[in-house]
């Protein structure tokens, strides 16, 4: 399995409204509940107004789609993560899954899951 590294630092956070959120920007999530909106962008697109915000992270994203029948993956990838002590957070499409890890963590995150079997590309 292919994990593409995404060429840019991200910010998770959460705003007031979707006002606050510029929708025409390259690469964002966002998540509404009845309890929050939550955001992930590049850094340099955060909102200047977050209601909370924790910059640091990097991410990649499983490449190709991913069937709904195909299980376990993101299972199988947070296990190997959680075995080395890296932290994530974790986004989904409807084509495929994104996992974030802090900066810090990225190259080791990378390293064990290459170590693992995955491709890693850039």
């Amino acid at each position: 399995m292919k994990l593409k590294k995404l060429p840019y630092d991200l910010t998770v956070c959460k705003v007031a409204s979707l006002a606050d959120v510029d929708l025409n920007t390259e690469f964002f999530f966002l998540g509404k509940t009845d309890e929050e909106l939550s955001l992930v962008c590049r850094t340099e697109d955060t909102p200047e107004d977050t209601t909370e915000r924790d910059d640091g992270w990097k991410g990649f994203r499983i490449e190709g789609v991913l069937e709904f029948s195909m299980i376990g993956i993101l299972s199988k990838l947070s296990g190997i993560l959680a075995e080395h002590e890296i932290g994530l957070f974790a986004v989904s499409t409807y084509n495929t899954d994104y996992i974030l890890v802090k900066e810090e963590n990225f190259t080791e995150a990378l390293e064990v899951l290459a170590a693992e079997g995955y491709t890693i590309v850039e």
